[in-house]
């Protein structure tokens, strides 16, 4: 008799299903949900399922079954019906998928789904969710096709199909092309294959899914250089064969994350590289994960190790500041002095910004050297052609010309947007005078000194606080902490569930490193580490504890321009996209994109 309803069989003395929390859980303690389809045809969203067959197990027990036809709402093929036995007058009275799919998710909630070629059975059930609006769980899927290539050789099983698994490993019951029948053998020859991996060392759910992929042997048998790892977070280190530092990352779980480079969830050829040259692993365990960010830039910069990318240089960044003469102009520099924009990735940004400062603060832009008491302009080069603008605007005497250097100073300390002001001003004279191009290129570079000035004004407001004490809630209960002195991160400890928090600040001050600053405009931290502390501050969740003095920005710095930044920005984009053809004419694409 056709089964039209939902049905569910326990199984006396097994334990309900857990919750499936970690990738760690041994097999033993992994709940999964073997489940097979009969359809109409092998096109997800085209045909449709008749039968849905699940077995839940754990430990090697059957804890429970499901079992129903699904009426697909169209006849089912002859040549279906043929291999199923299964006929458009069994499921004319059976549930549509719309009812089914919500029971079979809840039955599979938290468990690892198992399907013989997963792939077929998966696309058809998301094909399935997409059509009916329900929204499918992120599944940990395990293909026991897949898995039987991994561990059978070719010799021992030509084929994969479940009908030759099954009598392979002479399971108890035959796959019939009947959904609760084909999971059931489908778990037979699960538990085969899981004995075999057995012997060679695979007993969690996590080493199954990475004993998957085709690894090297010498490279899964370095996983025990993770053993002594600990579960918490924290920065790792891989060392080479003469010791030196190869990589170097972060991890909020320190073991599981390195495991990972020795299974094949790693496939970036540059650090299979690095694993086959790694001899040891150091790790610097961290009372958060902002702590262990902080670390890792300051190994980063301490070792700089080849197999790493970014932040290996923190200080080869580039910075505007006005040179010391007694006509001061803008030089491009490694090193910031205590009047410096920066910093900057490359030297031609660096360059295109002072140009547009150097014209808008009125400083001279030749590079002679002129001794105290003479006048600029006699040997200026760029004077007849009109470029230098100390000269264009006639600042020849030492009195005539301190405007300009007192104007760029005032400007980085954000007491006076003046140059800014004259920037929009002209931007607008130009597209005004139909020089849209000009208006545009002008626009482009406003926007770049606004970007520039407020990232190192936002950064310049942290490092000038002597000491700031910050908290976010864990995410395991109480509270994570960190004091900041000067743009550094100077200690940093959590208070768990339960504990009062106060106490664990006072100590966390009292043991903080000492923090001498200097008189650059970060006061020495460095650009990468105030950034990641400022954007930690910045999170919605996290609150002040004390602070040395008020923390603001300057009233006339550049984050006063930032929705004119965002729209000038904007501007420049659409202005890009529109380059293979001419907007209409009126348009703001066609004042500031296109020749008139």
């Amino acid at each position: 008799m056709p089964v039209h309803t939902l049905s569910a069989v326990s199984v006396p003395g097994v334990p309900e299903q857990l919750r499936f929390d970690e990738l760690d859980t041994p097999l033993r303690d992994t709940t999964f949900v073997v489940v097979d389809l009969e359809t109409t045809g092998a096109r997800p969203g085209e045909d449709a399922i008749t039968e849905i067959g699940a077995v839940k197990i754990r430990g090697g027990e059957v804890i429970a079954e499901m079992a129903t036809l699904v009426d697909p709402g169209r006849s089912i093929p002859p040549h279906i019906v043929e291999i199923t036995g299964i006929t458009t007058a069994m499921v004319i009275d059976a549930p549509r998928i719309e009812r089914v799919l919500p029971a079979f998710l809840e039955f599979a909630r938290g468990a690892v789904l198992v399907a013989h070629n997963a792939p077929f059975d998966t696309g058809f059930l998301k094909a399935a969710a997409a059509a009916t609006d329900t929204p499918w769980p992120k599944f940990t899927v395990l293909c026991t096709v897949k898995l039987a290539r991994r561990v059978l050789t070719r010799d021992e099983a030509p084929s994969v199909k479940l009908s030759s698994l099954a009598r392979l490993f002479d399971v108890g019951t035959t796959p019939t092309h009947r959904a609760l029948d084909d999971a059931r053998a489908t778990v037979d020859v699960l538990h085969a294959l899981i004995a075999r991996v057995g012997n060679q060392g695979v007993h969690s759910l996590t080493e199954l899914v990475d004993y998957l992929p085709d690894v090297s042997s010498h490279q899964r048998a370095k996983r025990t250089l993770a053993s002594h790892l600990p579960r918490s977070p924290g920065v790792y280190l891989f060392r080479g064969p003469s010791d030196e530092v190869l990589y170097v990352g972060t991890a909020t779980d320190l073991r599981r994350r390195v495991r990972n480079y020795f299974t094949g969830s790693e496939t970036r050829g540059r650090m299979k590289e690095m694993v086959a040259l790694t001899t040891r692993i150091d790790h610097v365990e961290c009372a958060h994960a902002l702590e262990a960010g902080v670390r890792e830039l300051r190994l980063l910069a301490a070792h700089t190790p080849p197999y790493n990318r970014r932040s290996k240089y923190p200080k080869r960044g580039w910075w505007i500041t006005l040179t010391a003469e007694a006509f001061p102009r803008l030089s491009v520099v490694r090193t910031p002095a205590a009047d410096s924009l920066g910093p900057f990735r490359s030297r031609s940004t660096a360059a295109d910004v002072a140009d547009v400062l150097a014209e808008y603060c009125i400083l001279r832009t030749c590079t002679s050297r002129i001794p105290k008491g003479r006048a600029h302009g006699a040997q200026c080069p760029p004077r007849e052609l009109g470029r230098c603008p100390a000269s264009v605007h006639d600042r020849d005497t030492e009195d005539a010309y301190r405007p300009g250097p007192e104007l760029f100073r005032l400007f980085l300390r954000g007491a006076d947007d003046t140059p800014l002001h004259r920037m929009r001003a002209r931007v607008e004279e130009l597209a005004a005078g139909e020089l849209f191009e000009n208006a545009a290129r002008l626009r482009d570079r406003t926007a770049e000194v606004v970007l520039a000035l407020r990232r190192m004004q936002r950064l310049a407001s942290l490092t000038a606080l002597d000491q700031l004490v910050a908290a976010r809630p864990a995410a395991t209960g109480g509270w994570e902490f960190a004091v900041i002195r000067s743009g550094r991160l100077a200690s940093a400890g959590c208070a768990r569930r339960g504990i009062h928090p106060m106490p664990v600040v006072d100590a966390l001050v009292l043991t903080a490193e000492t923090v001498v600053p200097d008189t650059t405009p970060l006061r020495g931290a460095s650009p990468e580490e105030a950034g990641l502390l400022a954007r930690w501050l910045d999170q919605d969740d996290t609150r002040i504890v004390s602070a040395s003095s008020g923390w603001c920005e300057p009233a006339r710095g550049a984050g006063s321009w930032s929705d004119w930044c965002a729209l000038a920005r904007a501007g420049s984009a659409s202005t890009r996209d529109a380059e293979t053809r001419p907007p209409a004419p009126g348009s703001a694409g066609h004042r500031l994109g296109w020749r008139s």
